[in-house]
């Protein structure tokens, strides 16, 4: 009789377990389905303020002052007076950056940007250490020879899954050779030049003011979105904000 009663209350116990871990999932999956729908649906405003006014490479009355429609910016894909410019952070190290950039990327280029519908622009930010910031410097060293875009993709390619890559000086450089870099030596000396240096720690620096805590990150027509996300809700993201720029 004892043991029994014994074994009722160990089941009891275990119901009022079970109960209050289902009721405990339940207010977290339900906490972020409210913020998912809050940053997909809503959007967070960066904390950044619009531009004044038109420039002459084609920055438009109310775009974010970091959105720069340069014309001949090696860090940018698109057309400089397309609808809607995307622009993304990324981390050289950062492994969802990578997927991003091999299954997304390409799509978006061949849908949105070939179509003249979207403009993708850059920012580096160097998020896990001396290395980011070294590869930062090389992706602009790319950058001043006309293959940013290569540099990055050949880096990208070889990222491993859910882990940060090694990225030491010599390896940057082989994948400057692999990305077809025409001047090697010029890119090797320019990892070490304090210009690119200090426009890629100033472009982590606006990074951190302006609210971006991860990668990639993203912003296209005032609406913000994170992590690599599956290329359905880059489609939904971008056909929104491009209806809304008319």
């Amino acid at each position: 009789m004892k043991s029994s009663k014994q074994s009722a209350r160990l089941q009891a116990a275990k119901r009022r377990r079970n109960r209050r871990i289902t009721v405990t999932a339940a207010a977290i999956i339900a906490f972020l389905g409210v913020v998912l729908a809050a940053h997909l649906t809503n959007g967070r405003g960066p904390v950044a303020t619009p531009a004044a006014s038109a420039s002459a490479d084609g920055a438009r009355t109310g775009e974010f002052t970091f959105v720069r429609r340069e014309q001949g910016d090696p860090m940018a894909v698109g057309a400089v007076d397309a609808p809607v410019v995307l622009v993304q952070w990324t981390d050289m190290r950062c492994p969802y950056c990578a997927v991003f950039n091999r299954e997304t990327l390409p799509v978006l280029q061949r849908e949105y940007v070939d179509t003249g519908k979207l403009r993708i622009e850059v920012h580096d930010v160097a998020y896990f250490g001396e290395q980011s910031e070294q590869a930062a410097v090389a992706a602009r060293a790319a950058a001043e020879q006309g293959k940013f875009f290569e540099f990055i993709r050949a880096v990208y390619k070889d990222a491993p899954e859910h882990k940060h890559p090694d990225l030491p000086r010599a390896k940057l450089i082989a994948y400057a050779q692999r990305a077809g870099v025409p001047d090697i030596a010029k890119f090797t000396t320019d990892l070490d030049d304090a210009g690119l240096r200090a426009a890629a720690e100033a472009s982590n620096s606006e990074a951190a003011q302006l609210g971006v805590t991860s990668v990639p990150f993203f912003v296209a027509g005032g609406r913000t979105l994170s992590g690599a996300q599956p290329t359905s809700v880059f489609r939904s993201y971008l056909d929104d904000a491009i209806a809304k720029a008319g």
